[in-house]
């Protein structure tokens, strides 16, 4: 071994306690220092932008909720309002209250609210009138004859303060028979009006259900408690009930008319007033059925009245649901250039 015994003078060799190239390559350069700091920099910026944005959808859930109960306070408010829906009713006007659509309990015209929105028309001193907006194909005969009953009874109240029944496209059954207590009755020419009659639908599918081999299994208590089944016809003597129960119902709706429309009603048994037949406005003004042709906004002119309050019930939070909607809507529509085009006109229909 040449190189033993070792030299006492000469520096020992520490290059095997040097770090290999590859040692040092393991320690992060310059560069890769710079890109971790601006990974952790811009994860911190992420979270402190979800941050900002979670208290954000906090602070607008928390307002719309506190404006819902802000909504539903005011539309359950027992106080008489001096403002509906923003117009002010504390000056002269004429009070709407309107019938849209089928008459029922469950739907919106159903005689609550109507009566309601009515006698809260009436009690206001600054409501100079009060008009019902009809639009209605007709329906129940025990909410028509409701409403009808509180129509003739605010009248009695308040002989001073005139009603008026203005239809629309349609004035018929359950709706005419509300009309009818009206003082007066207006109609536009081309309006349906009448049909001053009751109906119940009724079928026999008998043969049907033996063509697919449908077997009919109801089970009663009671002989004629399947008097309107589906599945047969119906006997001589259900048939002639049935039509007393209706008859009964007619006459209780053409007393009605009678009384609200007094001699006003032209031959009324030669013309077939009470048949069930309906009318255009024209037709129904030569009848006495209804008195002038007009509209809201010609009574409103007529009663020489600047402002009109429409008095019907609304569910706040349905009305302001309709309107966000219709503002976003006008918002996107304006953003993305939608063009809406008009629906085409269906045939009118009548149950």
């Amino acid at each position: 071994m040449p190189n033993w015994p070792p030299d006492p003078n000469k520096r020992p060799d520490n290059s095997a306690n040097q770090p290999t190239p590859l040692q040092q390559s393991n320690q992060p350069s310059g560069q890769e220092w710079r890109l971790i700091e601006n990974t952790l920099l811009a994860s911190v910026v992420e979270q402190r932008r979800a941050r900002r944005w979670s208290i954000f959808f906090k602070l607008l859930t928390f307002g719309y909720i506190l404006l819902i109960f802000l909504t539903l306070g005011r539309g359950c408010s027992t106080k008489t309002p001096t403002s509906l829906d923003g117009v002010d009713t504390s000056k002269p006007h004429l009070a709407v209250v309107e019938i849209q659509g089928t008459i029922s309990s469950g739907d919106a015209a159903n005689a609550y609210d109507v009566n309601e929105a009515l006698t809260r028309a009436f009690k206001n001193s600054n409501a100079k009138a009060v008009a019902l907006d009809i639009n209605s194909p007709g329906g129940s005969p025990v909410q028509s004859d409701e409403i009808w009953q509180t129509m003739m009874d605010l009248r009695k109240e308040y002989p001073d303060k005139k009603l008026y029944a203005v239809i629309g496209d349609m004035g018929a059954s359950g709706a005419y028979y509300i009309a009818s207590a009206a003082d007066e009755i207006y109609v536009n020419p081309s309006s349906l009006v009448g049909s001053i009659g009751v109906i119940m639908p009724s079928y026999n599918i008998e043969g049907l259900m033996d063509k697919f081999g449908v077997e009919d299994r109801t089970i009663t208590a009671g002989e004629y408690k399947d008097i309107l089944s589906l599945s047969r016809p119906l006997t001589a003597y259900e048939e002639q009930h049935v039509e007393k129960v209706l008859n009964n119902t007619h006459k209780h709706f053409i007393n009605a008319v009678k009384q609200g429309r007094g001699d006003r009603l032209k031959n009324p048994e030669e013309n077939k007033l009470f048949s069930g037949l309906f009318w255009t406005g024209e037709q129904s003004i030569e009848l006495g059925l209804a008195d002038k042709k007009g509209s809201i906004s010609s009574l409103e002119k007529q009663l020489k009245l600047k402002n009109v309050v429409n008095y019907t019930p609304t569910d706040p939070f349905s009305l302001f649901m309709d309107r966000f909607a219709v503002k976003l809507g006008a918002g996107l529509g304006s953003s993305i250039k939608l063009d809406v085009l008009p629906q085409e006109e269906g045939n009118a229909q009548m149950r």
